[in-house]
């Protein structure tokens, strides 16, 4: 429990936070060539503890650990593209959205333009294990063959590699895996996919009862939203506003 002394101890001149994310999910959070977390998620992240007075550390931490490990209080925040589902409220308190997105199937378009289940079948479709996108596949996909990977820049690599057909992701995150050259063949195939399964905003989360540092972020992010803040970040990766 040291971890959340501060807000009994504290003031907020004093606040101290530790804040995970992912480092695989560029242009969002990714480590550059000196092993530093860079990233639209981590700028945000720095801009949100300087609005609240706070001295932030971070730290990388794999997609498959990031909820058990907030769970154990190995830090306060997690800022890495988090969607809102209602398994993940029952565990975490959850800020309010931070950008919005949709998702949408990556291939060669000129292999495939119809995206339903039907005309998928027998289909090799990846995704990152443990996201949106992968519990949608798993439950309107059933006769596609999917595969989970460890995050979703591998499953972007099995597309490059012919070792799938497709890929389902957030969409703001293929633009830059479809811009790459690497990547020259593949686009956009089929309409976004939005539902209700599929939300469509990424939020900041904390321990579940730490409701007090989840109303600092929310007020942290009306004030960034005001400033100019935000939208000085938003342009430094995306040419259209992601909010």
């Amino acid at each position: 429990m040291a971890i959340l002394a501060w807000g009994n101890a504290a003031t907020a001149d004093e606040l101290k936070l530790k804040v995970a994310t992912e480092g695989a999910y560029p242009p969002f959070n990714s480590l550059d060539a000196s092993g530093n977390l860079v990233g639209f998620d981590v700028d945000i992240a720095k801009a949100l503890c300087q609005q609240m007075n706070a001295t932030c550390s971070f730290v990388a931490v794999p997609w498959d650990d990031i909820i058990g490990r907030l769970e154990k209080n190995e830090y306060d925040l997690v800022v890495a593209s988090m969607s809102l589902t209602e398994e993940r409220a029952k565990r975490m308190e959850y800020s309010a959205p931070y950008y919005r997105s949709h998702s949408a199937f990556a291939a060669d378009p000129n292999r495939f333009k119809d995206i339903s289940p039907a005309a998928l079948k027998g289909f090799r479709i990846a995704a990152g294990s443990q996201t949106i996108q992968s519990e949608y596949l798993k439950k309107n996909y059933p006769d596609s063959k999917i595969i989970l990977t460890k995050d979703q820049p591998e499953a972007q690599k099995l597309l490059q590699a012919g070792e799938v057909d497709l890929i389902l992701a957030d969409s703001i995150d293929l633009l830059t895996f479809l811009q790459a050259p690497e990547s020259s063949k593949f686009d956009y195939v089929g309409d976004p996919v939005t539902n209700d399964f599929l939300k469509s905003s990424a939020h900041i989360t904390a321990h579940k009862g730490n409701a007090e540092l989840i109303k600092k972020v929310n007020v942290a992010l009306d004030q960034i939203r005001l400033n100019g803040t935000y939208d000085r970040i938003n342009n430094a990766y995306f040419p259209f506003s992601i909010y």
